[in-house]
């Protein structure tokens, strides 16, 4: 290389002549080490500058059960930590001076009764309402709460009740993060009967009910939550869950001292909808030994349900000596009352599925709908055909594969009440087949008017 013309030739013309005499393993060898020395030095160098160390912990060992220390200071640590996240939130007076600014900010004209603010009003009371405030006054929140106003302004009420809404499921989730004993972010079943029990004073709705009933209305009020957040029984429910569904509220409605008694029937948390299934509970209870047979609970609703699948649900449901306690007929209750729910579809859906398939076939439609036409024939009624009724169970749900019918089918289909009435109560198919008729009687009269037209 001492002659620099030829240097030059070289590098124009790289293809004539190769000088390299290398094999290619070589030079492979040469292009790995140098790709592996460029890369670490690009990336930030290789172990020699401990990048591992810049790695955060991600992994915290929970204590166990032994190490009472490690315990205590994990309990500790999390109470500061609630608490200042407590400190954090608005308070009273802070959301007060929050609507006196925005009120004080308002732009002109209302709209209907609704006072309006514009984005640049709104971003002079962020600056006056203090650091807490901060996170609420951000384009994002404006954007979303902007609807069809023509000057661009959003409306003060909107932006107020959303920041309280904001604050509450806050102060809701600090609430139930007191009541989570292993800080991971889920409630036991324990965990929430504390919480409710803890939490009744505070439900002037509530204030009628006998402390020996207090038991029974926990036991009530977290049925509901378990089952239908629960769906795989686990045994425990995520905070976040038990924040995203209507329960709470449903809960919390109940310290509106004037609660219309519609609202309260509806309400599963309201005191006579918990003393009307207990109510139920003790008369079915013939022998009073505090435990349901089967032949107590076949007298249940209208007494329409069918054998067949009571005997399902003894055998699949846990049971004491053959009796159901209240606990297990809470969730017979709730599967029953709520056939469109998902998670009351798949509780029945999991007896109808005897063979535990996956699916439910002819042969498993018939089984059930068997009962029902014995049933017909014992109240001297003309027994309807199976053909029929299974042909029209199939149009109803049009399950993805023609011959059988999954779980998601069923919830899909949005008629999962409807099929699964047909099969297991005789009161369910008969209100299904009178339907039919209502419907046809209607019909008739209509096309009779038009032929006089």
């Amino acid at each position: 290389g001492g002659n620099p013309h030829r240097h030059r030739e070289n590098m124009q013309t790289p293809h004539i002549e190769d000088p390299d005499n290398r094999s290619e393993e070589e030079k492979k060898a040469e292009e790995t080490e140098l790709f592996t020395k460029y890369y670490t030095e690009w990336k930030g160098g290789g172990d020699a500058d401990g990048t591992f160390r810049h790695i955060p912990r991600f992994y915290y060992r929970l204590p166990a059960e032994d190490e009472v220390l490690l315990q205590k200071l994990r309990e500790e640590s999390r109470a500061v930590f609630l608490q200042r996240k407590s400190r954090e939130l608005l308070d009273n007076e802070e959301l007060q001076n929050l609507w006196f600014l925005l009120d004080k900010h308002q732009v002109p004209p209302t709209t209907g009764d609704e006072a309006m603010i514009s984005y640049e009003s709104f971003l002079k009371v962020g600056e006056k309402a203090g650091a807490k405030c901060k996170l609420f006054f951000t384009a994002r929140v404006y954007a979303k709460l902007l609807h069809n106003d023509p000057y661009g302004r959003i409306s003060i009420m909107q932006f107020f009740n959303y920041v309280m809404r904001k604050v509450w499921l806050h102060q809701t989730r600090i609430g139930l993060s007191l009541y989570d004993v292993a800080g991971q972010g889920y409630l036991r079943e324990s965990d929430l009967e504390n919480y409710i029990l803890e939490l009744i004073p505070t439900l002037p709705q509530l204030d009628g009910l006998e402390k020996s009933f207090y038991s029974f209305y926990v036991c009530t009020a977290v049925r509901k939550f378990f089952f239908f957040l629960d769906p795989l029984r686990t045994g425990k429910i995520k905070i976040q869950d038990i924040l995203a569904c209507s329960f709470l509220d449903d809960l919390l409605e109940l310290r509106d001292e004037d609660l219309s008694k519609e609202s309260q029937e509806s309400n599963w948390f309201s005191a006579p909808s918990a003393l009307r299934v207990y109510g139920q509970y003790l008369n079915l209870d013939k022998d009073h030994n505090g435990m349901l047979s089967k032949e107590e609970l076949s007298r249940y609703g209208t007494g329409t349900l069918t054998s067949v699948f009571l005997d399902r649900v003894y055998q699949e449901c846990l049971t004491y000596d053959g009796e159901m306690d209240y606990k297990t007929y809470l969730d017979f209750v709730l599967a029953l009352e709520n056939r469109k729910e998902p998670a009351a579809l798949q509780y029945i859906f999991k007896l109808l599925d005897m063979e535990n398939k996956g699916y439910l076939n002819v042969f498993a439609l018939n089984f059930f709908f068997r009962a029902i036409q014995e049933q017909m024939k014992i109240h001297g009624q003309e027994p309807v055909s199976f053909q029929d009724v299974k042909d029209e169970i199939f149009d109803m749900v049009k399950p993805k594969d023609p011959y059988k019918i999954t779980l998601q089918d069923l919830v899909n289909s949005g008629q999962g009440d409807t099929v699964t009435s047909i099969l297991i109560d005789l009161n369910g198919f008969w209100t299904y087949e009178n339907r039919e008729v209502l419907v046809t009687n209607d019909g008739e009269n209509a096309s009779a008017d038009l032929e006089d037209t």
